[in-house]
């Protein structure tokens, strides 16, 4: 499959109307050197990878969206599908390809793709076929686009980070995963809905593991900049700690309830990565729990790891990590999620 995009010739000659259709003013500039063409590939179109796409789309993010894919009719398919939308959406480009080169010098490029569970098949083996994949993911990806930053939304999310980054040979703060800020946002939903308030107006962190060691950081949680443990210390209104982890617990398993219902998670994540993109490539420099290099950080030791961390987000990836004060058992938890990571990546042999 050759790399497909809306045509601006018609008929069997190729007619050109472009410069029929208009005429120029006279005195007419050519456009300026500094203008910027945006441009986002998204590895696999499967339900997470077009979600995300049409999410990018609708919040017109891009000048230019590649969809990149190993099936050749479903991925024609998925284009032609998008292109025929287009009177509804913002004007942007949308190209699809089996070949890598059609990524070229993009500014962000998003890998969804990973490989199924056969039935019977250990969480092992499955990690070691998705390392494989991204073997031929990720180094076409940095060779065609070298100043790109790259995000994994491919599950497990934090160690296939870890593989994107010795991969792609960049800089950390290039490559960063999408981690828990699906999570976060579901954290936020849940104690929003109890307190009857938007979650808009909740600031609360799901860090460490996307997955079961992941840490709720109940201690920095605000409701309209109130703390809210502080506060029900303050008032005297007791809570129960099991109360706490039910609600993180319900965290945890929000996913797999929609798995269970639906067959797979698609729309909220394409929300999270879609706001991801936004901040990346408008520079908003807000602050996400995201999947960053956190060895160092918070005395995570062991080796590199990645796990997710509040970031502040630009046009350079990962300008920094925010110093969130933890209790002593959150950094424990956290500590202790991340040698869950590593002790699933010293197995990998990357």
């Amino acid at each position: 499959m050759h790399n497909s995009a809306s045509a601006s010739s018609l008929g069997p000659g190729g007619l050109d109307l472009r410069h029929t259709f208009f005429t120029p003013i006279p005195g007419t500039a050519p456009p300026s050197s500094t203008k910027r063409h945006t441009k986002i590939t998204v590895v696999g179109v499967g339900n997470v990878g077009m979600a995300i796409a049409q999410t990018i789309l609708t919040q017109d993010l891009v000048d230019e969206l590649v969809l990149i894919d190993a099936k050749e009719d479903k991925l024609r398919g998925e284009m032609l599908d998008l292109q025929h939308a287009a009177a509804f959406l913002p004007r942007t480009k949308i190209n699809a390809s089996l070949d890598y080169d059609a990524t070229a010098n993009s500014d962000l490029c998003i890998v969804t793709a990973g490989a199924r569970q056969i039935p019977g098949e250990s969480r092992l083996n499955l990690l070691q076929r998705n390392v494989a994949l991204f073997r031929h993911i990720v180094p076409p990806l940095a060779e065609y686009s070298p100043d790109c930053m790259i995000m994994v939304v491919s599950n497990p999310v934090d160690v296939l980070t870890y593989a994107a980054w010795k991969l792609s040979g960049f800089p950390p703060n290039r490559v960063i995963g999408s981690g828990t800020n699906l999570d976060s946002s579901r954290f936020r939903f849940l104690i929003a809905d109890h307190l009857q308030v938007n979650a808009q107006d909740v600031q609360a962190y799901i860090v460490g593991e996307h997955g079961d060691s992941s840490v709720a950081l109940w201690s920095s949680i605000s409701v309209g900049g109130v703390p809210i443990l502080s506060f029900l210390e303050r008032q005297q209104i007791p809570y129960e700690k099991k109360t706490l982890e039910n609600i993180h617990k319900e965290v945890v398993q929000s996913a797999y309830e929609v798995i269970k219902l639906k067959g797979y998670t698609s729309w909220a994540i394409g929300y999270s990565v879609a706001s991801l993109a936004r901040t990346l490539l408008r520079d908003q420099r807000k602050i996400h729990p995201v999947s960053v290099l956190a060895n160092g950080l918070y005395g995570i030791e062991g080796g590199d790891v990645f796990l997710s961390l509040p970031a502040q987000l630009g046009r350079n990836g990962v300008l920094g990590v925010t110093n969130v004060h933890l209790t002593d058992d959150e950094t424990k938890q956290l500590r202790d999620s991340a040698k869950t990571i590593l002790e699933v990546q010293s197995q990998l042999g990357l």
